[in-house]
């Protein structure tokens, strides 16, 4: 799965505030995530991350060959 930083991500589980809408930070073998509603950042393998992702919201690289 192709995920750059600044792509916007709908996880299956939600945030503890209700919130199920990411940011990616940063990539690599390590994710470090943000909550789009209160700006919580959490790291998280990408095995774990590309399991439970639902949707991409927003691509970054789409924007990029436009």
């Amino acid at each position: 799965m192709k995920l750059n930083v600044g792509d916007i991500v709908r996880l299956r589980k939600t945030h503890p505030c209700g919130n199920a809408d990411f940011k990616i930070m940063r990539t690599g073998m390590d994710f470090r995530i943000e909550c789009i509603r209160c700006g919580h950042q959490t790291w998280i393998t990408r095995v774990k991350l590309e399991r439970n992702i639902k949707t991409i919201l927003h691509s970054e690289e789409s924007n990029n060959q436009e």
